[in-house]
């Protein structure tokens, strides 16, 4: 990849490998046609999908399911000016198969937060760009 300005452009393995290694992201999606974000803890599916875990009654779950959004999720460090960035885009869905559920459910994120009748949302990773900040 090719250096610009301090940055290089990522490939969709690193991408996902950057991802893996950090518990925390942003979910960007539309609510009432404005533009939100929400932090959110996950992980990745098998298949790269960002999977996160809320409350079914969530603002969350109405805003996302069936919608495309992205994720984003970085690490920076500011003494050596360095890091990273990587956003997923893809649509979201309720995961709803008991199989697919429960075999989730197991290994899956564990939310930061209290929640009721919690449901997992996955993120299809439709689209993975990153880029690194290489420091100066």
């Amino acid at each position: 990849m090719l250096q610009n300005n301090g940055f290089r452009a990522l490939d969709r393995q690193t991408c996902l490998r950057l991802l893996a290694k950090v518990p925390v992201g942003r979910v960007v999606y539309t609510q009432q046609a404005l533009p939100a974000v929400l932090p959110v803890n996950f992980c990745l599916d098998e298949d790269s999908s960002v999977l996160l875990r809320t409350s079914a009654g969530s603002d969350l779950v109405r805003a996302v399911d069936g919608a495309v959004v992205a994720f984003e999720a970085d690490e920076f460090d500011a003494v050596t000016r360095s890091g990273w960035s990587v956003v997923v885009t893809g649509r979201a869905t309720l995961v709803t198969d008991p199989a697919e559920h429960e075999r989730l459910s197991r290994g899956g994120p564990d939310s930061w937060m209290p929640v009721r009748d919690g449901v997992l949302v996955r993120i299809v990773s439709e689209v993975v760009t990153g880029r690194e900040l290489t420091g100066t």
